[in-house]
C-alpha cells in the first residue's frame, strides 16, 4: 500500500517541477531600463512621451530651422538610431535635408512598450515629430522592419506624411492578401533558422524569447554570412570596417524588449492587412516608393513584387538587379534614393 501511493506522489512532484522549470525558462529577464539604478546610463537626446515612456533620437543634416525637406528615419531589425542610410553633404546642404532617427521602443536608449502596436508605433513618431517642431509634414524612410512601421504610417497618420520611402520593407507572411502559396513558398525559402523563429513568433509568441536563447533547435540568425548574395557580404563588411556594428548600443535593455517583442508584432497578426490598403493619398500628391533588390536573402522580392503590382496605382516600384538586403548602403545609393522622394513622381 504505501509503495502504491508513494510513486505516483512521486510522479506528481517531478510533474510540478518539470512545469515550474518550464514556465520559468520562458520568462525572459526583466528590462534594464535606461536612466534606472540597475540600467545603462543616458547618453541620447530624448522627449518624453504622452504615456511616460522616453524615445531617443538622432538629429543629422542641415538645422531643422532652416531645413527645407524634413525627414524621419526609422532603423530596422537589430539595430539603432546610429545607423542609417544618409546622403551626400554636398546634397545635403544643396536640398537643405534634416534628417531626425530615432530607437524604436526597446532598442537603444528608448524606453520599452511591451503593448505596443502598429498603431502605436505610428503615433509615437507623430509625436516625435510634433515635439522636434518638424511643421505639419515631413517625409518618412522605412528601412527593412522599420519598413512595415512604415505601412502603419501609411495607415493611421498619412495626413503627416509628405512622401514615403520604404526600403525592402520586411514583409509578414501571414499577411491575408498575399495568396498562400506565394507567401508560404516565400518563407519556406528562408534560412531554416529565421523559418522556425518566425513561425514561433506569429504562432506562440509567448516561446519567442526562450525559442531564440535555447541551443537544441535553430534559432534566429539573419546575419549569419553564409545566408547573405555577395553584396550583403561586401556591404556588410564594410559596415563593420567603419564601425558600424553598433551592438552595444542596440540592446542595452536586453534582446526580448528590442529584438524578440520586434519579431511578435511584425510577423504576428495585425490590425490591418498592407496588401489590401486603400490609397491613403486620394486627391493629393503625395508619393509612395518601394525599392527592393533581386537577390536579398531576407526579405523576398516576391511578396513586393505582389503588393507592388496591387497598388500600382499609387506605389511606385524600384527593383535593383544584383542588390541585397543592404543596397541603401552602396556608394551613392542614398542620394539616388533621396533624390526620387523629394522630386516626387518617376
Amino acid at each position: 500500500m504505501y509503495f502504491s501511493g508513494f510513486f505516483p506522489a512521486v510522479l506528481l512532484l517531478l510533474l510540478a517541477g518539470l512545469v515550474a522549470w518550464g514556465y520559468q525558462a520562458i520568462q525572459p529577464p526583466p528590462p534594464k531600463i535606461c536612466g534606472s539604478s540597475d540600467g545603462p546610463p543616458v547618453t541620447a537626446s530624448r522627449i518624453q512621451l504622452r504615456d511616460g515612456r522616453h524615445l531617443a533620437y538622432q538629429e543629422r543634416g542641415v538645422s531643422k530651422d532652416v531645413a527645407k525637406i524634413k525627414v524621419v528615419f526609422i532603423h530596422g531589425f537589430d539595430v539603432c538610431r546610429s545607423l542609417i542610410m544618409l546622403s551626400g553633404q554636398e546634397l545635403v546642404e544643396e536640398l537643405g535635408i534634416y534628417f531626425v532617427s530615432y530607437d524604436r521602443p526597446g532598442y537603444g536608449e528608448s524606453d520599452p512598450h511591451p503593448s505596443r502596436t502598429v498603431k502605436s508605433q505610428a503615433l509615437d513618431i507623430e509625436e516625435l515629430a510634433d515635439q522636434l517642431g518638424l511643421g505639419t509634414k515631413f517625409y518618412l524612410i522605412g528601412y527593412s522592419l522599420g519598413g512595415q512601421i512604415g505601412w502603419g504610417c501609411l495607415k493611421y497618420i498619412p495626413h503627416r506624411l509628405a512622401g514615403v520611402t520604404l526600403l525592402t520593407p520586411a514583409s509578414n507572411y501571414w499577411w491575408p492578401g498575399f495568396p498562400s502559396n506565394l507567401s508560404t513558398e516565400a518563407l519556406y525559402k528562408q534560412p531554416t533558422c529565421d523559418y522556425w523563429s518566425l513561425r514561433v513568433a506569429h504562432y506562440v509568441p509567448w516561446l519567442t524569447h526562450w525559442w531564440n536563447t535555447q541551443n537544441w533547435f535553430p534559432s534566429l540568425g539573419a546575419t549569419r554570412p553564409h545566408v547573405l548574395c555577395r553584396e550583403e557580404r561586401e556591404v556588410m563588411a564594410k559596415l563593420i570596417a567603419k564601425g558600424a556594428s553598433h551592438r552595444e548600443y542596440v540592446r542595452p535593455q536586453g534582446r526580448y524588449e528590442s529584438l524578440h517583442r520586434d519579431l511578435n508584432l511584425g510577423f504576428g497578426t495585425w490590425e490591418f492587412d498592407p496588401v489590401e490598403m486603400e490609397n491613403p493619398f486620394t486627391g493629393e500628391e503625395v508619393y509612395v516608393h518601394l525599392w527592393q533588390g533581386d537577390e536579398d536573402t531576407l526579405v523576398p522580392a516576391t511578396l513586393q513584387r505582389y503588393i507592388a503590382e496591387r497598388h500600382s496605382s499609387w506605389i511606385r516600384y524600384h527593383e535593383l538587379t544584383g542588390s541585397g538586403h543592404y543596397f541603401p548602403h552602396v556608394d551613392g545609393m542614398a542620394d539616388t534614393i533621396v533624390k526620387t522622394m523629394v522630386n516626387g513622381k518617376q
